[in-house]
């Protein structure tokens, strides 16, 4: 598992602190890989509309083939739902 973000890689390592994480997570300042992945939309926040991450799990398996795309994640649930369909 990872995570990828715009965030700095300092932000990063207090937000995986803050949250115990257990899985390395990866800076993308100029947002490359998540336009590469799809994830990179036009959002509305608060009426506005900006350019931002949307939250998406993707499952890779181990022949690093995608084998299925959870988009616009809510995280109620969320666990429980890849861990079912794993």
């Amino acid at each position: 598992m990872l995570g990828i973000s715009k965030d700095s890689p300092a932000a990063q390592q207090k937000f995986k602190e803050k949250h115990q994480l257990p899985f390395p997570l990866l800076s993308d300042p100029d947002a490359k890989v998540q336009q590469a992945w799809g994830v990179w939309k036009e959002k509305n926040m608060y009426g506005k509309k900006v350019m931002g991450t949307e939250r998406t799990t993707v499952v890779v398996g181990p022949d690093g083939k995608v084998e299925r795309i959870f988009p616009k994640v809510k995280v109620a649930g969320h666990v429980a739902e890849v861990l079912a369909a794993l």
